[in-house]
């Protein structure tokens, strides 16, 4: 029987962010599973507030009973409350280009502050002029332009209003943070992040370091993994 693989796509994607990554599975060993968080794509709006505690029973009601769960950006932050929440049903982890939060508490307000600046915002100007805002930051310079074609593409499947309240309310500073839980997750975890992404190779490594079965893979690519480099994101999910 296929083993079922619970895959979650960071901010402002939807499930078809994963679209590169299963086509490179082998489906007689896996059996996919992505989903829209609450905020993004067709996640109902009756998911509101928006809150980690409801993002991982969002995911638990709609995973099986016994899962490998991999977690991009946004999606891996949801991905360790899963895991921490239920690691009974967690087989591996996978955490691709993500952090356990911010830890020094004024560097936690400020990012607060700006997660609501930015969800403002999506409130207020054009769709369009949000995308290219958030796909011409740092974090994803120096990607193909083939990834930022596909990144827009999938913003589009989404709400200004959902991603604002997702902002709101499971944004980096309303995260309080992981690292010193990292320890009870005792399943085996890989830790994904692309060659180019300094700030989270090094959380990676921290990360790495902190949980009892880790290993850190840093591979071609930028922030943006599972659109750049399906391929190295399959393999870490398949884990042999």
């Amino acid at each position: 029987m296929p083993e079922s693989v619970v895959l979650l796509h960071g901010f402002s994607g939807t499930h078809r962010a994963w679209d590169g990554v299963v086509a490179r599975l082998d489906l007689e060993r896996y059996l996919p599973v992505a989903l829209d968080l609450p905020g993004h794509g067709a996640a109902p709006d009756s998911e509101r507030p928006i809150t980690f505690p409801g993002c991982v029973a969002h995911v638990l009601a709609a995973s099986p009973e016994r899962f490998v769960l991999c977690g991009y950006s946004q999606g891996g932050r949801v991905a360790l409350h899963v895991a921490l929440a239920a690691p009974e049903r967690v087989s591996r982890l996978v955490l691709v280009a993500c952090s356990p939060g911010v830890e020094d508490t004024a560097e936690r307000s400020e990012r607060r502050l700006s997660d609501h600046r930015l969800a403002d915002e999506l409130e207020s100007i054009p769709f369009e002029d949000f995308i290219e805002r958030w796909r011409t930051q740092p974090l994803f310079a120096d990607e193909p332009p083939e990834v930022g074609r596909l990144a827009r593409e999938d913003q589009r499947r989404n709400r200004p209003d959902a991603l604002a309240a997702a902002l709101r309310g499971i944004g980096t500073g309303e995260m309080e943070p992981l690292w010193s839980r990292l320890a009870e997750l005792t399943m085996p975890v890989t830790v994904l992040v692309g060659a180019r992404d300094e700030k989270y190779r090094v959380l990676g490594q921290r990360m790495t370091e902190l949980l009892p079965d880790a290993q850190l893979v840093v591979a071609p690519g930028g922030h943006g993994l599972p659109l750049e480099n399906p391929a190295i994101v399959a393999i870490a999910i398949d884990g042999r």
